[in-house]
């Protein structure tokens, strides 16, 4: 200390005053990048950020073909059939049909192609306060990277109502009353309704309103081509199936549009009951409310007022805003170490070993399992085997060398413990009543 001391006084008395002194130099600034580039999400992104993708986006396509592919057929047949002693009928319809198609296309890019509603992550978990500030959880969360024990499960108010919110491991937060954890898009979505495949998106509260203006128009469009195609087939006369065989594309449109319109109309009916009754299809399927009222109902129309009527709210997420990436390797670090298992996600293991692979393929024994205490195993075998006289040099040798390969059944170190201990329980005493 001395030394050091007289060192600190040197480097100051001998080198330049106050005025002169070199500051350090100042550290380099962290380098900033979109946070849709650092997403922790599996949403696909375009446009530089504007545009929200689910982690399914490639979906689309086959859904663009299955009503595009129609309702094309449908306005093309229109076109080349056309006749001047029916353009009071024939434009006319041809033009319905394509705005019929462009608004069904709007509705779908829309409710597809917009964030349906994410909570923002936390980069760690809630303050003491907020942690230790409720009640009615028997459940808890133990998190490692915070010396924090989370209730899994509080109570808030809604309405009068209570209502239980859930925390998110993977996002680090109380969700929102109605809010739930998507498991394909990794996300939490306000008023998660459900995971539409067909668009490739989470169904939430930004853009349900467009999610039922999709499949309206999609019903309507499929009764629309449904019912001028047999118009059509109606207007050559004669023989009904002589008119059917002369236009085979009016027939096929009749039946692929019959067999859609019950899907696609029965899940408009479905969901015109959900907001009659304020209810998402998470909730309904869950059957949250067949025995307890439903705190968030205001009566027919003031669930329809509320969906179709109100303002949609902004998104919580600015996906183009510069963030730092430490931040985001932070936010990483500490949302893998909230895991409830000592098993990652992204971790290979062998259930049989009972042993992790890391990234270069070596096997690494799991932490849990390195503190367990095999003293008494150890000694119980030595026991057993050493102490009989069948045991020859052989097998001992053997048995020493899977002892020093394998630390997972004796732990390295232990022969260190057990030389420190009594030498009347071992290898040694053992060894010294066999017969020479």
């Amino acid at each position: 200390m001395s030394r050091k001391k007289s060192q600190v006084w040197d480097v100051s008395s001998n080198g330049m005053d106050d005025d002169t002194a070199v500051a350090p130099p100042p550290k380099p600034s962290p380098e900033k990048e979109r946070l849709y580039l650092v997403w922790q999400g599996n949403n696909k992104f375009l446009c530089g950020g504007r545009i929200v993708f689910g982690h399914d986006a490639a979906s689309l396509f086959l859904t663009s073909f299955l009503i595009g592919c129609p309702a094309l057929t449908f306005c093309i047949r229109m076109l080349v059939t056309m006749k001047g002693e029916h353009g009071h009928y024939d434009y006319p319809v041809l033009t319905g049909g394509i705005i019929l198609t462009v608004l069904d296309f709007t509705f779908l890019y829309l409710t597809s192609g917009r964030d349906p509603g994410i909570i923002p992550r936390n980069s760690r978990p809630p303050d003491s306060d907020e942690a230790y500030d409720v009640s009615g959880s028997m459940e808890w969360v133990n998190n490692k990277a915070s010396s924090l024990r989370i209730p899994r499960i509080k109570d808030v108010q809604v309405n009068g109502h209570v209502v239980k919110v859930k925390f998110c491991d993977t996002c680090l937060l109380y969700r929102p009353p109605r809010a739930s954890h998507c498991s394909i898009c990794n996300n939490c979505v306000q008023k998660f309704d459900h995971h539409c495949p067909w668009v490739g998106q989470c169904i939430g509260l930004r853009n349900y309103p467009f999610f039922i203006l999709f499949i309206s128009s999609s019903t309507f469009l499929c009764v629309y081509v449904f019912v001028f195609s047999w118009i059509n087939i109606l207007q050559q006369g004669g023989n009904l199936w002589r008119a059917m065989g002369h236009d085979i594309v009016s027939v096929i449109l009749i039946v692929y549009c019959f067999v859609a319109v019950w899907f696609v109309g029965g899940l408009t009916v479905f969901h015109i009951y959900l907001i009659c009754t304020n209810q998402t299809t998470y909730e309904n399927f869950r059957y949250r409310y067949d025995k307890n009222e439903n705190p968030y109902t205001k009566g027919v129309l003031g669930n329809l007022k509320e969906v179709f009527c109100s303002r949609i709210p902004p998104s919580m997420v600015n996906f183009r805003a510069w963030v730092s990436k430490d931040d985001d390797m932070v936010m990483g670090s500490i949302a893998s170490e909230s895991n409830r298992g000592f098993i990652g996600s992204k971790e290979k293991f062998d259930m049989e070993r009972g042993s992790k692979f890391g990234k270069d393929g070596n096997m690494m024994v799991p932490s849990i399992l390195q503190k367990l205490d095999y003293s008494g195993i150890d000694d119980n075998m030595k026991k057993k085997n050493l102490g009989s006289s069948d045991f020859d040099d052989n097998l001992k040798r053997k048995a020493a060398d899977e002892r020093a390969l394998n630390p997972f059944i004796f732990p390295i170190g232990q022969e260190q413990r057990r030389s420190q201990g009594s030498s009347g329980i071992g290898v040694n005493s053992t060894n010294d009543k066999r017969p020479q």
